[in-house]
């Protein structure tokens, strides 16, 4: 893992706030320790371009880190063998690093991340340790960027940097804290959000070999498109929403399964169209939509990564609508059939269409039910949209981000 400086990851508008941000992080530790911190780590919040829950069943996605991150100052613990975690605005967590059991009474805590991702790095023969950080982050929980993530990839960027070297490759940091939020956490979950964070830049990640997912770097200047990246926050309700995330990928290897395979990746559009009828008959109307989704969105990520590569960025937002319409009609994943009285979503996607009016391109972001809705914007609209947007969804729920040229890093100041 190579260390960066603040130039290399913030660009230049931002570097007196992030340099701010650190020292007060360092001081914070000081203060709560009663140390000074040895090192600094950090990673970002992500965001998912192209291949709406395409990954749990093996298929590609054209995904970015983004600017907004979570950071940690650090020390390592030589006396004991217990990491201790402060996060600002939560309670402190404190794991034995050599106690990988699964405790029940601890899931759906960040507790259970840091116990996930240590035994992670157990199970694949590499060093854990103690360690004391304190942690600040800019990536709202229920912001779509994935928080959840970005704290694991921190994690293993701190196990990796402080007891291996940074011998450990973002790719199997990124393997781990999916294992640590699907065993540990309990949230079913593809790898995306986590190679994403781990890797960072522009990718594609083509997950047909789980083990050896094929990640390539898309060659685009986003600065120089005219457009801005919107992530419009509709404040939606995210209790209770586990089921409906985790039906997604079971409807759709349901439909695998009716061919006698795991995933969809492993069947064809065509073999599902042959068999139509006895596979609605045995899976549901709604598997089989979200199950063409999944092909069609799968297809689509190839094209989005070539129009960017080739520079023709109206073909990207072309198809990047065409997604976005995907999701609504047939992944129905905008909002939650338990809560159908609940649709900010649907509201957003609305109101973006109607500001676009032509132009742009908009979609769900990230899982979906409630949460948020990402926007391509011409630049000559991005005042108006975003005053429009927080009108209706409060002041500061529209972020204007950048993409981050790298993934989890250790930091030198």
């Amino acid at each position: 893992m190579k260390t960066y400086t603040l130039e290399e990851i913030y660009s230049s508008d931002m570097l007196d706030f992030q340099k701010a941000r650190y020292l007060k992080t360092a001081k914070e530790f000081e203060a709560l320790y009663g140390e000074k911190p040895t090192a600094f780590f950090s990673a970002p919040g992500r965001t998912e371009v192209g291949g709406n829950h395409t990954d749990h069943n093996f298929g590609c996605v054209l995904a970015a880190g983004v600017s907004l991150d979570v950071i940690a100052a650090v020390a390592p613990d030589a006396e004991e063998n217990i990491i201790t975690v402060k996060s600002e605005g939560f309670p402190m967590d404190t794991v034995n690093a050599d106690d990988n059991e699964i405790y029940e009474e601890q899931k759906n805590t960040s507790a259970s991340l840091i116990r996930g991702m240590t035994a992670g790095f157990i199970k694949n023969g590499h060093k854990v340790g103690g360690f004391k950080a304190y942690t600040t982050s800019n990536v709202l929980k229920g912001s779509g960027l994935s928080s959840s993530a970005a704290f694991e990839v921190l994690i293993g960027a701190i196990l990796n940097g402080l007891f291996n070297g940074g011998k450990v490759s973002d790719v199997e940091i990124a393997q781990l804290a999916q294992f640590a939020e699907n065993v540990y956490f309990g949230k079913p979950s593809g790898l995306m959000d986590q190679m994403a964070s781990s890797v960072g830049s522009f990718i594609t990640i083509d997950f047909a070999d789980e083990k050896n997912p094929v990640i390539k770097s898309v060659k685009f200047d986003f600065t120089k498109s005219g457009h801005a990246l919107c992530i419009v926050d509709t404040k939606g309700n995210h209790a209770d929403l586990t089921p409906e995330y985790a039906a997604i990928p079971a409807e759709m290897k349901s439909v695998a399964a009716f061919f006698g395979k795991n995933v969809l990746r492993e069947i064809t559009k065509e073999q599902l169209l042959d068999n139509i009828s006895a596979v609605r008959e045995k899976c549901s109307d709604r598997a089989v939509l979200r199950a063409l989704h999944f092909f069609d969105d799968n297809e689509r990520v190839g094209k989005e990564a070539d129009a960017l590569n080739s520079g023709n960025f109206s073909e990207f937002l072309r198809l990047i609508n065409e997604s976005g319409d995907s999701s609504f009609r047939y992944l129905q994943n905008i909002f939650a059939s338990s809560a159908p009285e609940e649709q900010g979503l649907s509201l957003a996607l609305y109101l973006a269409k109607q500001i676009l009016n032509g132009e742009g391109a908009c979609r769900v972001h990230g899982g979906g039910f409630a949460g948020t809705i990402q926007a391509f914007v011409p630049v000559h609209k991005l005042t108006e949209f975003k005053s429009e947007m927080e009108k209706v969804f409060g002041e500061g729920s529209c972020y204007v981000l950048s993409i981050r040229p790298v993934g989890g890093a250790q930091v030198v100041l």
